[in-house]
């Protein structure tokens, strides 16, 4: 299979950021350890936000290849291809946002970025299948 232009330069940019994981990754250990300050509650959504980054994104990377082998264009194309990975931008940011500050041990405002990531989830994965079931 072919991958369309789009697919591939979402894909290698989809890559790249999966590094960005790898690197909160090393952070997140460093707060296990207790070398970073942290809060129970602020650990947690540092989990949160660490899981939900790399589960959208190679989540992404497969809808992609459902998008193309559907042969999605147009904007049901569009939405199939880029809601889960705005899904993973704004979910993990959500959690780490909404998180930050010395001592926090609830969420501040900007957990509200956690619901929009779910729309943008949602409306990717049934773009992406409504788009198989027509194919």
């Amino acid at each position: 299979m072919e991958l369309t232009e789009a697919t591939r330069v979402t894909a290698a940019i989809l890559l790249f950021a999966l590094v960005t994981v790898e690197t909160g990754g090393m952070y997140l250990v460093r707060v296990v350890r207790g070398a970073a300050p942290a809060t129970p509650f602020q650990l947690a959504f540092a989990r949160a936000g660490h899981a939900h980054a790399g589960v959208l994104l190679v989540l992404s990377l497969v809808g992609l290849l459902y998008a193309d082998a559907a042969g999605l264009d147009g904007g049901v194309g569009v939405v199939a291809r880029s809601g889960v990975p705005a899904a993973a931008l704004l979910m993990s940011g959500g959690f780490f946002f909404a998180s930050m500050g010395a001592g926090r041990t609830q969420p501040n405002r900007l957990i509200v970025l956690v619901s929009l990531g779910a729309v943008a989830l949602a409306a990717g994965l049934v773009a992406l299948g409504v788009g198989l079931l027509r194919s």
